[in-house]
């Protein structure tokens, strides 16, 4: 047998995308076939390409190996001569008895390769756009659904799929993670299509005011609402985002968050927040509302005083939310006048006018 065949092996695996475990022998105490610093990769189907030691050790390795590939996470484990083949956890190292005869003592480090988890990005705006760009660079591979969507248009991208048909998009992929990126253009298609997907994670770029009417239809067209509720919107965490990139670096912190099995650092659950307003009535004026806006609300419940002098600061709050330019917001603050025609305001008073809760309805700001 080469010892060294693990090498290959490895090497295939993971450009095929298919997960696995490279197991190495730390320390071997005679009588052992296997000595420190060989090495395996083990398949969850119990191959194992190179040498870790004889049979007595496998059955150990190999059902080790299986419970790592299922939550990704490394171990140690030592198997030792006993009367018993029970396993024992010792904090730092899982122990194993073997009733073989040879009486040695082998530790072994399982270290799991896990495949690329796939982020499925719906849309073709330029949230969506930033998203597919960022998201290989944290190791995700990418599919994007949008109607009528190339593959010339996002060379980063391993599958493009150009309907968003829920039915063909539930039978082409299979994605842990989903984002919604559409922005005005086929949201409700868009989200019947993620959906579909039974994804663990599915956020909806959108202000809570727009999420919480198309959830609500979602809901009345018959899709399961407790799936409706998982929907996380505004997606994204709290960093003031305002661009595309940044809107879509902060929604990818929360999709590598979830990867991570770690929880969204925002002080409040976006999805509950959502979830509820979908639960409430709606009344006609805020249904029109969030319809006409493709991204962000601009309608504030308090308006600091300047504001109210100054309606001109409502076109600095509209082209500033979800990638809105700061030159815009810049050039209204300077024209902004109040009340008093004779009198102009100060850019940074007028900056300082724009209502907090504005900023904090923008898609991930």
């Amino acid at each position: 047998m080469n010892r060294n065949e693990w090498i290959t092996q490895a090497a295939r695996l993971q450009s095929a995308d298919q997960p696995f475990a490279l197991v190495t022998v730390l320390s071997a105490q005679a009588p052992t076939s296997g000595k420190a610093g060989d090495k395996a990769v083990v398949t969850p189907d119990g191959q194992i390409h190179g040498w870790i030691g004889g049979g007595c050790a496998q059955p150990a390795v190999i059902k080790t190996v299986r419970r790592a590939l299922l939550d990704g996470q490394p171990r140690k484990i030592r198997i030792a001569p006993s009367d018993e083949s029970a396993e024992r956890d010792l904090g730092d190292v899982l122990e194993f008895g073997m009733a073989c005869h040879s009486g040695g003592t082998l530790e072994l480090f399982i270290d799991p390769v896990m495949p690329s988890a796939m982020l499925t990005v719906v849309g073709n705006s330029p949230v969506a756009r930033a998203l597919v760009g960022l998201a290989p660079r944290v190791g995700l591979r990418v599919a994007v659904v949008a109607q009528g969507a190339q593959a010339a248009d996002f060379p980063d991208a391993d599958t493009v799929l150009n309907s968003d048909d829920a039915a063909g998009v539930s039978a082409r992929l299979s994605s842990p993670f989903v984002v919604v990126a559409t922005q005005g253009r086929r949201d409700l298609q868009g989200l019947k299509a993620a959906l579909a997907l039974q994804p663990q994670g599915l956020w909806f770029v959108a202000s809570a005011r727009k999420a919480a009417v198309l959830l609500d239809t979602l809901v009345t067209s018959g899709e399961d609402p407790a799936a409706v509720a998982r929907i996380v919107a505004p997606a994204g965490e709290f960093i003031g985002a305002q661009t595309p990139e940044e809107i879509a670096l902060s929604v990818l912190t929360s999709v590598v968050a979830a990867r991570r099995g770690r929880e969204s650092s925002a002080p409040a659950s976006q999805a509950a927040l959502t979830a509820s307003m979908a639960a409430s009535a709606l009344t006609p004026s805020a249904t029109a509302a969030a319809g006409s806006s493709s991204c962000c609300s601009t309608t504030a419940a308090t308006e600091p005083k300047e504001a109210v002098k100054s309606k001109a600061l409502a076109p600095v709050a509209a082209s500033a939310c979800c990638g809105g330019s700061k030159q815009a917001a810049g050039q209204a603050a300077d024209t902004a006048t109040d009340a008093v025609p004779s009198r102009t305001v100060e850019p940074a008073l007028a900056l300082a006018a724009v209502p907090v809760s504005v900023k904090s309805s923008c898609c991930g700001g």
